[in-house]
């Protein structure tokens, strides 16, 4: 399918939340670059594009006091995420056979569950996700393990999903795309590193407490629309079908790209300042580690953000993408009234 090159003026974005970045960034960044290369993550091609892409600040952005050797996880797993999105479906013949990619997803799986599995042995994805395996499981619960699996799986199934649309060439509608949005951009993959980093781990309880559960859904909504808003450009120049949120809502409204895009605008401003109002109202319920937990979502938020401005996988130095360098404090829209998106009205009844 070939891409249609449009471009688009991306606008500041508001950001309520403060930057930080760790202070071994440059050494993670570093690291990170050996690991791909040590594993042979994607095509000599793929692997020198994300070396490029300053991944492990990506990591180091997200967890800017967290325990080192985490971060540095979490930056290798970052890059072999992209290894699977990018090598395996985006660019590879599997993007459009989603029966072939599920058993392929599967097996990857249960290598993530039971390292120790002969199975897919020198396979460059598997033998990498073993390295990760190891060195996790020297710093998590084997609950936070499990979530850390279970949040992969959720990633794995939403890959599929994907892939389904690409093989017959369609765009789902605003809802749909709004409910795997929350998995395809791998947020809940990474999320079990926020606790794994500083040394805390929430209780099944605090976990599955609604305000809770829908403040982090909010951030994985938020990161993967921010991830499109930014990568318009990039996708757009590519030769590979590719979903995004502006051309879902351009695909199911009429009107220019440019007034999808301050639709999208919209709702990911809504949908912050319903994080922000949700956490201060619902402060005197949640506990210690629940509110450091909502701290770590927004530092989550704010580092993907300050990555999407500034990594080379977006800016597209050879074709640059008219991207803003700062954010701005103002939203577009801080309505208090529910999205116009069933899947996620749940967050307005708290």
């Amino acid at each position: 399918m070939t891409a249609v090159k449009d471009t688009l003026s991306i606008p500041p974005i508001y950001s309520p939340f403060l930057p930080a970045i760790h202070r071994s960034h440059d050494r993670i960044q570093q690291r990170s670059s050996v690991w791909a290369h040590q594993w042979n993550i994607g095509s000599p091609q793929l692997r020198s594009h994300l070396v490029r892409h300053d991944i492990g600040t990506f990591a180091a952005r997200v967890l800017p006091d967290g325990d080192e050797d985490v971060v540095q996880i979490l930056a290798d797993f970052i890059i072999w995420l992209f290894g699977v999105d990018d090598g395996m479906c985006e660019e590879g013949p599997l993007g459009h056979r989603p029966g072939e990619l599920s058993a392929s997803l599967s097996r990857l799986l249960r290598v993530a569950q039971q390292p120790s599995a002969p199975m897919l042995s020198g396979d460059p994805l598997a033998e990498g996700l073993r390295d990760l395996r190891r060195r996790l499981a020297e710093h998590a619960s084997p609950y936070q393990l499990a979530r850390w699996v279970e949040g992969t799986r959720a990633y794995f199934f939403s890959l599929i999903w994907e892939a389904h649309h690409r093989s017959h060439g369609t765009t789902p509608g605003l809802n749909d795309y709004a409910l795997i949005r929350m998995y395809n951009g791998a947020a809940t993959a990474a999320e079990p590193f926020l606790e794994i980093a500083r040394g805390y781990q929430l209780h099944p309880r605090e976990r599955h407490h609604p305000v809770v559960e829908a403040l982090a859904e909010m951030a994985f909504l938020i990161i993967g629309w921010d991830n499109d808003i930014f990568s318009f450009h990039k996708e757009g120049r590519g030769p590979h079908f590719v979903m995004n949120a502006v051309r879902v809502v351009h695909a199911t409204r009429p009107g220019s790209l440019s007034g999808a895009l301050s639709q999208v605008i919209s709702h990911r401003d809504r949908a912050t300042a319903h994080f922000l109002r949700i956490g201060r109202d619902h402060a005197p319920e949640l506990t210690h580690h629940q509110h450091r937990y909502a701290r770590d979502l927004a530092a989550f938020i704010r580092g993907n953000q300050d990555w999407g401005i500034s990594s080379d996988r977006y800016i597209n130095p050879a074709d640059p993408a008219d991207l803003p360098s700062e954010f701005t404090t103002v939203p577009t829209d801080d309505s208090p009234d529910p999205l116009p998106i069933p899947a996620v009205r749940g967050w307005w009844r708290l």
